[in-house]
């Protein structure tokens, strides 16, 4: 069995949730640091030009976006339950609005003068100019807007209101009951605000919320040991990609196996990666990609939140 090796960089809130889906189910896992802004040509290599962060190789499996992250390990390791089935439903809704709506305000937060000056503050300027113009592009031609900094600070209590009345419905230790991807997917934006002093009060101002995330951060980040990414890209090429799902769902859009698609997020970070279609199933879709340097990979996509189109 391969290795779980995660590409990644420390301060990704995405990552982060990443780091805890791995703690949460106590596995042993591969650490690549990736830079912050791209070029990234060693992830490259194995998606084909995704550039969100992180990214999840299982031999010359690659997985893509933390939503099917999360399912995937779910499989590798059905308990602890990420998703348990009498609550599967209402988890991964809670944890999709929270990975969107609640999101889109820490970013708009973060992302005010007046944090950005305290959280980049022992950067050099040609990195920041650098990392400015990586996130307009990071940020250009998808559908998610940045939301005005007022606006997200007007509807912050509302978000805080409804996080500790689930709490209270949970009984007060985590969002379901027992803790769950609910709560992970939940905890990476508001550990995103508590970056620097600017953003953190709007976590530790409310007591229930800032005790309830020390209690999911606490979950930690598993067991981690480092490897490059050149290694990595070594490991896909040597890998043979793992046998396909066996699921017989047919695309709504009528796309078939063996075609030649391109696969994009719709929201940011909007480059596509073509290659061929080999699966299109209920959640997720498998590329097939062929590297001069990773050999042959298949690069998973999952359904929500990605376009699918033909080349």
């Amino acid at each position: 069995m391969h290795d779980l090796i995660l590409h990644h960089y420390p301060t990704s809130p995405f990552a982060e949730k990443a780091r805890l889906l791995l703690g949460f189910k106590d596995l042993a896992w591969r650490s690549v640091q990736i830079p912050p802004v791209m070029p990234k040509p060693d992830l490259t290599a194995l998606t084909g030009g995704y550039r969100k962060t992180p990214v999840l190789q299982i031999g010359a499996d690659i997985y893509c976006d933390t939503a099917l992250i999360a399912r995937r390990l779910e499989a590798h390791q059905a308990r602890p339950a990420l998703l348990p089935d009498d609550r599967s439903f209402a988890i991964a809704t809670f944890a999709q609005w929270a990975d969107s709506v609640v999101f889109q305000h820490a970013v708009s937060l973060v992302f005010q003068p007046e944090s950005i000056a305290v959280r980049f503050s022992k950067a050099s300027p040609e990195f920041l100019q650098t990392f400015v113009a990586d996130r307009s592009k990071l940020f250009s031609g998808g559908q998610a807007t940045r939301m005005p900094a007022e606006q997200a600070k007007h509807q912050w209590p509302v978000l805080m209101a409804r996080l500790q009345a689930q709490l209270q419905a949970g009984g007060g230790e985590f969002l379901f009951g027992e803790a769950s991807l609910a709560d992970i997917a939940m905890a990476h934006p508001l550990w995103f605000l508590r970056g620097t002093p600017v953003t953190s009060p709007l976590v530790d101002d409310y007591p229930a919320v800032a005790s309830w995330l020390d209690r999911v951060l606490a979950i930690g980040h598993g067991n981690a040991e480092p490897m490059s990414s050149e290694d990595a890209v070594e490991v896909a090429r040597q890998a043979s990609p793992a046998a396909l799902p066996d699921d017989t769902t047919s695309d709504p859009n009528g796309f078939v196996a063996g075609q030649a698609v391109a696969i994009s997020a719709v929201d940011y970070g909007v480059e596509a990666v073509e290659g061929e279609l080999l699966f299109a199933g209920v959640e997720a879709l498998i590329l097939r990609r062929e590297d001069p340097r990773a050999g042959i990979v298949h690069v998973h996509f999952p359904r929500l939140g990605f376009r699918l189109e033909a080349r």
